[in-house]
């Protein structure tokens, strides 16, 4: 147990390096050796290592929560938009050869036991993970992967596919469950619910929500499946987490492992787009998303002008930089997020009969989890500065929504951010010539290498599984969109 367990912390993109060996064909446990709840913890805790660590910098910084400091450099490739294609390396390696592995195992045992908690676990954190790679990669190794030698080089599955297997694959678990409900044996294993199976289903009910909600600008958009979910009504009470954190080395936060501890707290600093919004709103959650500067204030930077030389002399240290501490847990979503999530399923399928209830309702719970003492009524109230307004303009309406959704997801899953933000176009991208632009509102990053007003939509495939699979061919660049990215 010692041994699983420590593996789980282990980054290995903080002082180890992955295997060569390690990719998405090769299957790195020993199965006759540990059990499903080993298996389960070593998944969720690669995940975790990613969701929070490579995903959560890039997203930070592609949402405008962060920008790079002008006294350091690790980074400046993010704010230049010229991100390379060995920028997913161990990423990668992390989800596929890790955590997609493991849960594929788990899954595998469960059938063949009967167990049909387990298997819908798993299932719901094997849809969880590919439902990323899409989001963040696009097309992805997805029917053939996971084979070992019986398939060495997968194609790629169209993402709309893959969508449409997820949500499907998550029916079947739930439905094989409450055909034959065998509560999972995997007890405090479970790092997330404890295997709680009612906390599953809402996890379960929420994934797929917002999967449907990604298709809301294609032709794959179900209204009358997204309005089924919201008639049940049975999604997160309590927000899905990994915590097993600890201040002792490599079981620390994987943010705070690289970032702070490890590279020294100088990269990462507040951009203006966040913190001057959470400035002009008066805000208290800019207390807990950023520490003050070395002069006890509150300073960002506009996006990519770090890298300005104009700044040189400047350190990290002068400006706020991210609150994340050793032991802050990585959030896989949040009942702020599922408030949000329902509140546009009913914008757009309802009417927008109830959105103002569960706007409200996401704006108390992100305050709650920041865990700011400031009453959340004083902001959506009425005159408040975050008062929910019905225009009848559903695009005017998703704004609000989307907004308020970006600056509740600012430490909390950062990925989640940026992938929200090129879906919908919200907060408002602009640049700083145009009468658009207000602080507090994205700006094309001052450091862009694309033409035009152009943004990363998309991350290379890493350069280790490119060269390995031939099948896999790398795309032309990083404004290539996801397949969902259509409005």
């Amino acid at each position: 147990m010692k041994k699983i367990f420590s593996l789980i912390f282990i980054s290995c993109f903080v002082l180890t390096s992955c295997e060569d060996e390690l990719d998405i064909n090769t299957n790195p446990n020993t199965p006759k050796e540990i059990n499903s709840g080993l298996a389960l913890t070593s998944a969720e805790g690669s995940v975790a290592t990613v969701i929070g660590g490579d995903f959560f910098n890039l997203g930070g910084m592609l949402a405008q929560y962060y920008t790079q400091s002008p006294g350091a450099g690790q980074y400046q490739n993010i704010d230049q938009y010229n991100i390379n294609t060995d920028f997913a390396n161990r990423s990668w390696t992390e989800l596929y050869a890790g955590g997609l592995n493991d849960l594929q195992f788990v899954q595998d045992l469960a059938i063949e036991n009967e167990e049909t908690g387990t298997y819908l676990i798993a299932t719901v954190l094997k849809a969880y993970t590919f439902q990323y790679l899409v989001d963040v990669f696009g097309d992805v190794p997805y029917e053939e992967a996971l084979l070992g030698n019986d398939n060495i080089q997968p194609s790629p599955t169209p993402g709309a596919e893959i969508y449409t297997d997820l949500i499907a694959t998550v029916n079947d678990a739930l439905a094989k469950y409450e055909a034959n409900p065998v509560a999972s044996d995997v007890g405090q294993q479970d790092l997330i619910y404890g295997a709680n199976m009612a906390k599953w289903i809402q996890f379960a009910n929420t994934l797929k929500l917002k999967m449907y909600i990604r298709m809301a600008y294609t032709s794959q958009a179900d209204g009358p499946a997204v309005m089924a979910l919201v008639s049940e009504d049975n999604f997160l009470t309590s927000d899905a987490k990994f915590s097993a954190y600890a201040d002792a080395l490599n079981k620390r936060n994987p943010f705070y492992d690289v970032q702070i501890d490890y590279l020294g707290d100088v990269n990462t600093v507040a951009s203006n787009s966040l913190l001057e919004f959470y400035n002009r709103k008066n805000d208290p959650r800019i207390a807990e998303v950023y520490r003050v500067n070395n002069e006890d204030d509150f300073v960002g930077i506009d996006q990519g002008f770090g890298l300005d030389a104009s700044l040189g002399g400047t350190l990290g240290a002068d400006y706020s930089r991210p609150k994340i501490e050793a032991t802050t847990p990585v959030y896989f979503m949040t009942v702020a997020e599922s408030n949000f999530l329902q509140a546009e399923a009913l914008l757009r399928y309802a009417g927008g009969s109830g959105v103002e209830t569960k706007y409200n309702e996401g704006v108390a719970e992100s305050f709650m989890l920041y865990g700011v003492p400031e009453d959340p009524n004083t902001f959506t109230g009425a005159g408040g500065e975050y008062e929910y307004s019905a225009t009848g303009d559903v695009e005017a309406d998703l704004e609000q929504i989307i907004v308020q959704k970006w600056a509740a997801l600012a430490n909390i899953n950062n990925i989640e951010g940026w992938i929200e933000t090129k879906r919908t176009g919200y907060p408002i991208l602009t640049t700083l010539d145009i009468p658009p632009y207000q602080k507090g509102r994205r700006i094309v990053s001052f450091a862009s290498v694309l033409p035009g007003d152009q943004i990363p939509f998309s991350i290379f495939y890493p350069d280790n599984e490119v060269t390995r699979n031939q099948n896999l061919i790398q795309k032309a660049g990083l404004t290539e969109k996801v397949w969902w990215n259509q409005r």
